[in-house]
């Protein structure tokens, strides 16, 4: 079922099912249907198959031991209901990609306060938040969760970005100031989004916010210049103190070196690029 989900963690489970299935490859899937914040659902090989959030599900014995140990070691448990009876546990780990502490920190230099808000349990959440070195955290949030928090922070007066690859981010990432998507994330999120990071590269949010800064600052001496240029040489012109021959040469000149200004920005390089890793891996525990 979840080899047509968009969410990231389905895509994690897919994959583990493809090696697993070998040349078998997986069963078809019909009646697919996905719903934001619960889980996925479809038909296979004639059973009702549910892959869904455990929350308020009653489990067996097995599951939930599995689910018990799942929560000790910070992991996300993941149920999968065959025909409505639980069958399977999926517990998914985050692994934080190498260059995401680097990330994190050259934004935090840059003035920007990193704030985490994700679907995870709290402890998962609290444990990536605390590799990563970031002090505020939203665990259990649903797509409106989200989006309500980034309605909350702007109500504060605070310019707010979101950074999002999945489906469940679409909503933040429209109501933001700024919707950044991966480009290695679903559909939704990056037409939902106002920049898409082609990369796929977590470090590029640091390059992005540099680059945006150096061409404002870039936008804004262009416009003082012409400013102070034009306050100065028209009164000039228009008391005849300057030649109108001169003054015409003197405006040529002026574009001249707005657009030179602004060719400046054509030297401006990002860190280099670094192959993406993988962040999550699957283990799976069945019951039949």
């Amino acid at each position: 079922t979840l080899s047509r989900s968009e969410h990231p963690l389905g895509h994690a489970i897919a994959a583990h099912a493809r090696r697993t299935a070998g040349e078998d490859g997986l069963p078809a899937v019909t009646g697919f249907r996905a719903t934001a914040g619960h889980g996925v659902s479809g038909t296979v090989e004639g059973h009702g198959v549910e892959v869904v959030t455990p929350v308020g599900t009653e489990l067996p014995t097995a599951l939930r031991t599995a689910r018990e140990r799942a929560d000790e070691d910070a992991r996300t448990a993941v149920l999968v209901r065959v025909d409505g009876v639980p069958a399977a546990l999926v517990e998914v780990t985050d692994l934080v990609r190498p260059g995401s502490y680097r990330a994190v920190d050259r934004l935090r230099r840059l003035g920007v306060r990193p704030v985490l808000a994700t679907g995870d349990r709290a402890a998962v959440a609290r444990t990536v938040a605390g590799d990563l070195g970031i002090a505020e955290v939203h665990a259990r949030c649903t797509p409106q969760d989200k989006a309500e928090l980034v309605r909350r922070l702007r109500a504060e007066g605070r310019r707010v970005a979101v950074v999002g690859d999945g489906v469940n981010d679409a909503a933040a990432l429209a109501g933001a100031d700024l919707g950044i998507a991966m480009g290695t994330g679903t559909d939704v999120a990056i037409g939902a989004a106002d920049v898409t990071l082609v990369r796929g590269d977590i470090e590029a949010l640091a390059d992005a916010v540099r680059l945006a800064r150096h061409t404002l600052g870039t936008i804004r001496a262009n416009l003082a210049w012409a400013f102070g240029y034009n306050a100065v040489t028209m009164p000039l012109a228009m008391v005849g103190l300057l030649n109108p021959m001169v003054a015409a040469v003197a405006m040529s000149l002026s574009s001249v070196l707005v657009v030179a200004n602004s060719l400046r920005l054509r030297n401006w390089q990002p860190a280099p690029a670094r192959r993406p890793r993988s962040r999550t891996r699957t283990a799976v525990r069945s019951v039949t």
